[in-house]
């Protein structure tokens, strides 16, 4: 067994990325493609954190090797966040890489959105999506919904369009069946020390020693336990997101007594309103039985104004 940082963390997840060989590994492995060469963007490392919110962002420009030898360049945005998150965020800063112009290519005089994909690292659960690893690929289809592939991919349609790869690891239980369980493994919470939910401990017989770029990552992940300064951020975010679920928790029981205290002035409301339907039903049975105004209001102990204002509702 071996004991290496917790790359859920901010902090951890950018020493890890930064490694462009590793970037490339990762990155391989969710697209299920042949990267030959990543680069990270501008805007790198954004960590957008609010009250409510932390989202870790890193943004690659990447070279893609097809199988006939030919190579094309993709845009990969990567979000990672801990916390349920508002899509609207994640929209809003798409927006965002669509309005960049370093984001157009020219191609013989037409200008051309680079094909983008979005990748989402999810410290939570989607719904009730079982899958830990989630593929939304757009599809062409004519108006009888059968599927178009002539003269696709076609730069204006992809220029408009892009790929998602979203990833509940919640979901990722310790199961490694393919190349992307192996390299999703070291996300997996499951694996966190019981005492110390900055590292995590994995097994190494798991990553054979052939396996090259698996080796590296964990020697990556293990020299950032050794790391002064990363250890100090990380206890930075642990007080960060404490804060914040301190802060929830006492938000959820103050919701939870208004939405009490609400629904005892319905039910108070209601049987007010239960009351005056049957005052106003009495004092009209008054009226239609001939009694004047004047009488029914000394009876009832009213004032006769009154009597007029309920029964004329």
């Amino acid at each position: 067994m071996v004991t290496v940082a917790n790359p859920i963390y901010d902090v951890v997840f950018k020493y890890l990325m930064e490694d462009e060989r590793i970037a490339r590994t990762i990155l391989s492995a969710l697209l299920k493609a042949d990267i030959t060469h990543v680069e990270v963007r501008p805007h790198e490392y954004v960590s957008d954190k609010r009250d409510t919110l932390s989202v870790f962002r890193i943004d690659f420009g990447a070279t893609i090797r097809e199988s006939d030898g030919s190579e094309h360049l993709v845009l990969i945005e990567l979000q990672k966040t801990w916390l349920p998150t508002e899509t609207l965020r994640f929209r809003q800063y798409l927006g965002v890489q669509y309005e960049n112009p370093r984001n157009i290519i020219d191609d013989g005089g037409l200008q051309h959105g680079i094909p983008m994909v979005c990748v989402y690292l999810l410290g939570h659960k989607v719904g009730e999506i079982e899958e830990p690893v989630l593929y939304v690929r757009h599809q062409s289809y004519d108006y009888n919904g059968v599927p178009v592939t002539k003269g696709l991919p076609d730069p204006f349609v992809d220029s408009l369009t892009h790929d998602s790869i979203i990833v509940q690891i919640p979901r990722l239980h310790g199961q490694v069946n393919n190349r992307l369980d192996k390299v999703l493994s070291i996300f997996d919470q499951t694996r966190k020390d019981p005492e110390n939910q900055q590292m995590l401990t994995l097994d190494d017989n798991q990553y054979s020693e052939d396996d090259v770029e698996m080796q590296r990552i964990l020697r990556r992940l293990l020299m950032a336990t050794t790391n002064a300064d990363m250890r100090m951020d990380m206890n930075v975010e642990d007080e960060y997101y404490s804060i914040i679920e301190s802060r929830d928790t006492e938000i959820m029981m103050r919701n939870r007594e208004l939405a009490a205290a609400n629904a005892q002035l319905k039910q108070k409301d209601a049987q007010l309103e239960q009351k005056d339907a049957q005052l106003r039903s009495s004092l009209q049975m008054l009226v239609n039985a001939g009694l004047s105004i004047e009488e029914i209001a000394t009876k009832a102990g009213m004032a006769p104004e009154d009597v007029r204002r309920i029964v004329k509702g």
